[in-house]
């Protein structure tokens, strides 16, 4: 839009758009149409012609002369200058709606949601660690270790917060060069002291994972060296606890073994589980992005409690020197396995319980160690060592006498027509009773069983510990097998072979505790592996007192224990098992065990007392399936006579010094 001025004497001056020329007019006193053309060649202002006058609506020119045009009405002028005040009024409005948004929110997080909020920024700023609590010892009767708990580590690692780790100005000390930021650089820092390379550590360091374990049961020194790298934020060292077992092969079936939480799994370990754990402690606290704990922040803590020590009457020598000739003599028999028990007949207490083949609670590359101890494990027929029950029974139902005469075959036939044999051929043999317990006959034993009640048979096998539990505790053990009364009372042939130690099942335990009862003076004292427990603080706490049943008179104990001495004697079973200085009384035993898929094997055994004229110690030998001899005299027996020397020269035990006094055995 353009404006131009009116001619000399018209109309006071106004502003109106130019009229374009009509079509055929002249270009005088008018804008160019060609409003591009340029100034100076029609395209610029120029006068109207004198005289011409305006049309209304300043339209353009109009011939002639007329009234001065009006001023246009509604033509759009030049906006008027800017209201400040207006302006400050919208910025102070706008303002106003910003801070009550703000405040708003202020009151909302502040008042409305800040208990919430800050309960949850505190409960992720609060952890909890875990105290280990030490798990007790296991010590023999002398105090020496056979288990204990040694302090051990967790490495772990928080993978997502490596991500961010900066290497920054640290120096991998290995290669000389820069730390890398990320998982190359915690695995240049960690590397040398995990004894891994830094391509592999970086590969377990490399992924999201708030918890990956590098290493387990690492030692103080390597959680010392990884504290100095101050990585707390990375990568953490939890105090764990790991079992070890100083002593090996000693004892290592008996005391069993341990998981990776620390929980006994077998053994004494198992059996004494509540007694050894303790009570694990916990700490609770806050932590920095860092890792480490806000100082002045709060903290609870809860004192882990320290398990107590086990003291166990088992000596470790005697234990050490059963095991060592029980191994022996299985490679020299050919035996499938041996076990060796050695109790003290006064107070019942075990002081070696002995399985063939090295198990070493620290080595878990088999499963032996979770086997078990067979002392307690395995059951098979007494054989002959149960003989001693029916000696005892004949005595002390008053049936029989020590200098009872009989008429012993080779094969003797019962009235129900139930044949019976002895173990070698012989002719027509005339025995005393302690002449048949010397021989170690069947058929003898077969004829004084006869004359002993069915009923008082049966309980005199529970009385002496058959088909019950031992009392020692130790995981697996079986009661045994004893026939009860109604299948004896409808069985023609079993109620005859309990009597010579066939027909019923026991362990090694049970068939030892026979003979500690009859040197203990007719008394069955419950056998025990446990002395007492001690504190943390070393107060020692003694085990409840075995329980006592009186089984037979000490007239009727004393009267076998001579009986038993002859067994060792000239013309007993069990020469072998003499002991140089000391009086020694025992049996023999040659039992038969069927096996499983069919056929037969033995269980070769010898089980004595000494010193018989002041009884001590009880020593039973078993040897499973021997090659060079059936016989318990013969490969069992020699085994006894070892460990039984042993124990009384370790223990101090003084010789024999009075004679033996045997009774006659044959009339």
């Amino acid at each position: 839009m353009s404006t131009s001025r009116p001619a000399t004497g018209s109309s006071p001056r106004g502003t109106s758009r130019t009229a374009s020329p009509r079509p055929g007019s002249g270009t005088g006193g008018t804008r160019n149409a060609n409003p591009s053309s340029p100034r100076g060649s029609g395209g610029g202002r120029s006068r109207p012609a004198a005289g011409a006058v305006r049309p209304a609506g300043g339209r353009g020119p109009v011939r002639g002369g007329g009234s001065p045009p009006r001023p246009r009405t509604g033509v759009t002028t030049r906006g008027r200058p800017g209201d400040p005040g207006r302006r400050q009024r919208w910025i102070m409005v706008l303002a106003v709606l910003v801070l009550t948004v703000f405040v708003g929110r202020l009151v909302q997080v502040q008042i409305f949601q800040g208990p919430a909020l800050a309960a949850r920024a505190q409960e992720e700023r609060i952890t909890s660690s875990v105290e280990v609590a030490h798990r007790g010892d296991i010590v023999d009767a002398n105090g020496r270790v056979l288990a204990t708990s040694v302090d051990r580590y967790t490495i772990s690692a928080d993978t997502l917060a490596i991500q961010s780790f900066q290497g920054g100005q640290r120096v991998d000390a290995a290669t000389g060069r820069a730390v890398q930021d990320g998982a190359l650089g915690i695995a240049q820092l960690l590397a040398p002291i995990l004894d891994e390379q830094p391509a592999e550590l970086a590969a377990k360091l490399n992924g999201d994972d708030r918890y990956v374990i590098l290493q387990r049961n690492a030692v103080p020194e390597v959680q010392r060296a990884i504290a100095k790298l101050d990585l707390q934020a990375y990568v953490r060292t939890e105090l764990t606890s790991r079992r070890t077992y100083p002593a090996g092969v000693v004892a290592g079936t008996l005391v069993g073994y341990v998981d990776r939480d620390q929980v006994g799994q077998g053994g004494l370990e198992r059996a004494y589980e509540d007694v050894l754990a303790g009570t694990d402690g916990k700490v609770v606290f806050e932590r920095g992005r860092d890792g480490v704990q806000i100082p002045n922040s709060e903290q609870e803590s809860t004192p882990a409690v320290p398990g107590g020590d086990v003291v166990l009457t088992i000596d470790a020598d005697v234990q050490w020197k059963a095991e060592e000739l029980i191994d022996d003599a299985v490679s020299k028999s050919g035996s499938a396995y041996g076990i060796a028990v050695v109790q003290d007949v006064r107070d019942g207490t075990v002081l070696a319980v002995a399985d063939s083949g090295d198990v070493d609670p620290n080595d878990r590359s088999t499963s032996a160690v979770a086997n078990g101890s067979r002392a307690v494990k395995d059951v098979f027929e007494p054989g002959s060592t149960g003989k001693v029950i029916t000696m005892a029974a004949a005595l002390e139902e008053g049936y029989w006498a020590p200098d009872s005469q009989f008429e012993v075959p080779y094969r003797f036939t019962t009235p129900n027509g139930e044949s019976f044999k002895d173990s070698h051929e012989h002719p027509l043999q005339r025995l005393t009773l302690a002449g048949v317990l010397a021989h170690s006959s069947n058929t003898g034993t077969v004829q004084i069983g006869e004359k002993i009640p069915l009923d008082v048979r049966h309980d005199y096998l529970g009385k002496f510990g058959f088909g019950q539990q031992t009392g020692l505790g130790l995981p697996g053990e079986s009661a045994g097998i004893v026939p009860s009364e109604q299948t004896l009372a409808n069985d023609s042939r079993t109620p005859y072979t309990i009597l010579f130690g066939q027909g019923v099942a026991v362990n090694a335990m049970q068939a030892t505790q026979v003979f500690s009862t009859v040197a203990n003076g007719g008394v069955r004292v419950e056998p025990s592996l446990v002395a007492g427990t001690r504190d943390a603080e070393g107060t020692f706490s003694a085990a409840d007192a075995p329980t006592e049943t009186r089984v037979v008179s000490e007239k009727t104990a004393d009267s076998v224990m001579r009986m038993m001495e002859s067994v060792v004697g000239e013309e007993g079973t069990a020469a072998n098992a003499r002991v140089p200085g000391y009086r020694v009384a025992g049996k023999t035993g040659t039992a038969q065990m069927w096996l499983p898929g069919g056929g037969t094997t033995y269980m070769a055994s010898f089980i004595g007392v000494a010193p018989a004229d002041d009884p001590r110690y009880t020593v039973s030998v078993f040897l499973r399936s021997p090659q060079s001899s059936i016989y318990g005299g013969v490969v069992a027996a020699p085994v006894f006579s070892d460990l039984m020397g042993y124990t009384l020269q370790k223990m101090d035990v003084p010789p024999s010094t009075t004679p033996a006094d045997p009774y006659d055995l044959t009339w």
